[in-house]
Formats: structure tokens, C-alpha cells, sequence
């Protein structure tokens, strides 16, 4: 082999090997699997509960939680940048146009509606869900509530209506996306200015709910979340929504169908793990990290480790 000719095969080769290690390639064609969050309490929860599920499991895995908001991490899913990610189900109804359909107020339906949707339009498998419902929802003061009867979403909008004083805190997701405040406001008949609205980029509920129990910037309102743990420590109430405006939100794996295909133990690793995470499980476990301050990916071992799912 001349010179020239051995310089090029050794360039082809390194680019062989950069290629590779690039697509987290490696041997026998394995390849790493990269999950992913949403930035916030329960995202980062259950991420680490899948990543070390599947670490235990002898899966290479690459730790990418927290990653962005929900376009994000969607959007991520599905050119490939990520293969698994904790999403709910609810969101079918946004992901897919469908925001008018009755079909996300009831849990197994909407289920069943986005699992249908994903796998045909992107090739995206949902596995088993968690039954708890991490609906949308907003919080007050329990002093608020007491003082003006303020138990649901109808009593806030007639408080509102009634020229009472409301300022709300909420991610850009939160007050702008068509399933949430919008659809507060429009079946409940009440409307937020803009200066009753404080908007933050993070969609963490640790830090709508705390500014909402502190009074900061004279917020008196919080965006929540059905799951979260933090509610009762900080003196907050979720008002309940007697006309159904939120869709229901059961977290689940949502992972890339190659990825499946290749890895179909993935399935059998979290089913069990999800279907074991209830309502209250998932607020105990999101008030570890809220409230008490644990770092997320403790939690999810010392959990994962009381019910056995760790080897």
C-alpha cells in the first residue's frame, strides 16, 4: 500500500471510530439509551427512577434528566435525541390537536388514545402508566380560602369577577398553552390581565407554590400540580375543578420504538415500577425532594430499593 493510500485508509477509519462514538455506538452495535426530563420535581423523580432501573439491569445509560420543557423534550423524542422520557398522557390532547375531545378526561381512554396516536405517527411507545393524576391545577393560601370561601375554580371565578385581588405565578407552559390557564379561564367564565400574571421559564412547582405561600411580588395564586408534595408543608389548597376544564395526566415512559425493539426487557423493567406509583406514593416521594430537600436520584434508589425493584 503506498503512502498516500495508507494516510486515507487510516483518516477513514478514525472517522469510522468518531462516527461511532457519536452515535453512542458501541461493541457488538449496542448503543447507549438516553433518557430524559422536563424541568421539575417529578421530572427529575422519575428519570432517575428509569435511568437506575435500567442501570441495574445491565443497560448503558445516558443521564440527560432535566432537560427542557415540554417542546423540548418532545420534540427531542422524536428526532432521536432522546429515547426515553416520563411524559402524561394528557398531553395526547395538545401534542395531537385533539384539545376538544372528552376522551383525555377519562384515564384508560386517553391512554389508550395517545398510545395509539404516537405509535403511528412517530413510532413511539407508551408503556405502563403510574395511576396518579398530575393534572394541571391552581393553588392559594389556605388563609385566602378560608377568608373568602375560595374552595374551586367556580369560587375563584366569581372572586376574580367580583374585582377580588388575584396574581398568579405560573410557567410561560402553564399560562400560554391551550389545556391550561386558557382553559381554566374559558370554562370558568373569568380572565387574568397580564398584571395579574407573573411568568417564570421554569415549569418547577417547588417555586410557583413557595412564591404563592410567601406572598413574593404580591402573588397570592400558584400554578400546582395533582402530585405535588410541597402543598400541605406550605399552607396551599388546590381548588378543585367540578367541570372537568383539565385533562387527566398519568405519567409513563414514552420511548422511541427502536429503541423497543431493540431493548424489549425496557417493558418488562419499569411496567411494575410505574404501575407501583400511585397518588400518594408519588406526592410522599416528591415532598422528599420539595420540602425536605433530598437530592432526586436518592429518592428514587431508596424507593426503588423498598419495593425491590433494585437488585
Amino acid at each position: 500500500m503506498n503512502k498516500t493510500l495508507s494516510i486515507l485508509f487510516s483518516i477513514l477509519v478514525l472517522l469510522a471510530v468518531i462516527v461511532s462514538g457519536c452515535t453512542g455506538q458501541g461493541e457488538e452495535g449496542k448503543r447507549s439509551i438516553v433518557v430524559g426530563s422536563k424541568i421539575d420535581t417529578e421530572g427529575s423523580l422519575l428519570s432517575q427512577i428509569i435511568i437506575l432501573a435500567l442501570r441495574d439491569n445491565g443497560l448503558d445509560v445516558v443521564d440527560k434528566s432535566q432537560f427542557g420543557p415540554t417542546s423540548v423534550v418532545r420534540k427531542a423524542l422524536e428526532s432521536d435525541e432522546l429515547d426515553i422520557y416520563p411524559e402524561y398522557t394528557g398531553n395526547g390532547a395538545f401534542f395531537f390537536d385533539e384539545a376538544e375531545s372528552d376522551v383525555w378526561n377519562d384515564a384508560k381512554k386517553g391512554y389508550e388514545r395517545v398510545k395509539e396516536l404516537d405509535k403511528a405517527t412517530y413510532n413511539i411507545v407508551w408503556l405502563q402508566s403510574a395511576p396518579a393524576n398530575n393534572t394541571w391545577a391552581i393553588a392559594i393560601p389556605n388563609k385566602l380560602s378560608d377568608d373568602e370561601g375560595i374552595r374551586t375554580l367556580d369560587d375563584l371565578a366569581a372572586y376574580v369577577n367580583s374585582g377580588g385581588y388575584v396574581k398568579l405565578i405560573g410557567s410561560e407552559e402553564f399560562v400560554t398553552s391551550p389545556v391550561a390557564l386558557p382553559k381554566f379561564q374559558e370554562i370558568y367564565g373569568f380572565t387574568l390581565k397580564q398584571e395579574q400574571l407573573l411568568t417564570v421559564s421554569s415549569g418547577d412547582t417547588a417555586q410557583t407554590e413557595k412564591a404563592a405561600s410567601e406572598g413574593t411580588d404580591g402573588v397570592n395564586a400558584a400554578m400546582a400540580y395533582g402530585t405535588d408534595g410541597s402543598l400541605s408543608a406550605l399552607g396551599l389548597v388546590v381548588l378543585a375543578d367540578p367541570r372537568g376544564a383539565q385533562p387527566v395526566y398519568e405519567p409513563a415512559p414514552r420511548v422511541r420504538g427502536e429503541i423497543i425493539d431493540k431493548y424489549p426487557e425496557i417493558a418488562d423493567i419499569l411496567n411494575p415500577i410505574f404501575e407501583s406509583l400511585d397518588l400518594v406514593t408519588l406526592q410522599t416521594l416528591n415532598a422528599k425532594i420539595a420540602v425536605e430537600g433530598q437530592n432526586a436520584t436518592d429518592v428514587a434508589k431508596e424507593y426503588l430499593i423498598s419495593k425491590g425493584f433494585l437488585k
